[in-house]
């Protein structure tokens, strides 16, 4: 254990905070869980005493000005992740946000400078990079046991939003219901685009097609059916700056279970493909083949590879946010790299918004470096 624990404060206490980000924070032995906050304070209490935290507020203001505190995470909806993000910078604090920072690629960029002048660390909730078989297939992309990268396949799929009566609740409240609205590629491909990204490098171009498969859906708080053109599919091909090509897909109303990640890489000296999708009480696989043994073969993810305290058949979401948590802190404490940053969620959001236009425009769309 550090001399020093690291003083957290959580904002927002539901069910993504009760499956994921709460378990990571009291799994870690160097973390000090100072507080919690929500708007309904019997949830907020409700979580403070499950989880052990010593302090309830209803005030993020309040919470964030605390001096116990030194990190925020903020686990609210997405049109506040921004502005709690920001006063947490102000105030001197680290941040965890979840995704997206923003929806548009500026805002998260100016963020990620304010952070950087004020000397405090970001990470954005990128689930997924903390998966055991992403970081091994991460690590053979880096050391070279699979050469030259010549292709990255990426699909985000499950049947979250397959039946028209699960009600849909990634709709802007303000979104222009008479054209197609992006939400498989906002909700889903901006996670998908993360890994890629990091395995691959720099996207320099990118096309796109979207489409909406299922016509009326029930939205969350709205009675009935409503008829409202979602993208709940999307496929985009990838040129890379390094020359590799990707392929990217992603989508609400493919059958199969949670998460849905898979991710392919082939090289000159092998392949292997990972598969977060949790199946016969496993949450991941990892395979893996070479050019004189094209077989794809199990590659087993050992104890080391997990978080402490898991295994392959711990929930998903616990088992990938006790990873990240457990890397932003020693990030912290041990003063190690920055990963995952909120610059790594303005990218991802650009090429988002890179796609979206391609689809629109019918052309290829360039990136910046």
């Amino acid at each position: 254990m550090s001399a020093a624990r690291l003083g957290v404060g959580v904002i927002g206490t539901h069910a993504w905070a009760d499956k994921a980000h709460l378990p990571g924070y009291v799994a870690h032995p160097d973390v000090d869980l100072v507080a919690v906050c929500d708007v309904d304070e019997g949830r907020a209490r409700a979580a403070a005493e499950k989880f052990g935290a010593r302090k309830v507020f209803t005030d993020a203001q309040q919470m964030i000005a605390d001096p116990e505190v030194q990190m925020v995470d903020v686990c609210t909806p997405t049109h506040t992740h921004l502005p709690l993000s920001l006063a947490a910078i102000a105030a001197g604090k680290h941040v965890l946000s979840e995704k997206p920072l923003h929806t548009e690629a500026g805002p998260a960029f100016d963020a990620a400078a304010r952070a950087d002048a004020r000397g405090v660390r970001t990470k954005l909730g990128f689930t997924f990079r903390y998966s055991p078989a992403i970081r091994q297939l991460k690590a053979w992309i880096d050391d070279g046991t699979l050469g030259e990268i010549f292709h990255i396949n990426g699909f985000e799929q499950n049947s979250q939003w397959l039946h028209p009566d699960e009600p849909l609740r990634q709709v802007p409240p303000d979104a222009d219901r008479s054209t197609l609205i992006p939400a498989s590629i906002v909700g889903y491909g901006s996670h998908l685009i993360d890994l890629m990204r990091w395995l691959g490098g720099e996207f320099s171009a990118v096309a796109s097609s979207m489409r909406n498969f299922v016509p009326e859906r029930v939205v969350r708080g709205e009675a009935g059916r409503q008829k409202i053109m979602i993208d709940d599919g999307t496929v985009g091909l990838v040129e890379y700056t390094g020359g590799a090509l990707g392929t990217i897909q992603t989508s609400y109303v493919t059958v199969g279970n949670y998460p849905g990640v898979e991710i392919r890489v082939y090289g000159s000296k092998g392949a292997a493909v990972a598969r977060l999708i949790s199946e016969f009480d496993v949450a991941e696989t990892l395979t893996h083949a070479r050019p004189d043994a094209v077989e794809f073969v199990p590659y087993e993810l050992t104890e080391a590879a997990l978080p402490p305290g898991t295994t392959l058949a711990t929930p998903w979401p616990e088992l990938y946010y006790r990873n990240l948590v457990r890397h932003f802190v020693d990030e912290i404490l041990q003063d190690r790299p920055q990963e995952c940053t909120f610059f790594d969620g303005a990218k991802s959001q650009e090429i988002v918004d890179a796609m979206i236009l391609a689809h629109r425009e019918r052309r290829w769309v360039g990136l910046g470096a």
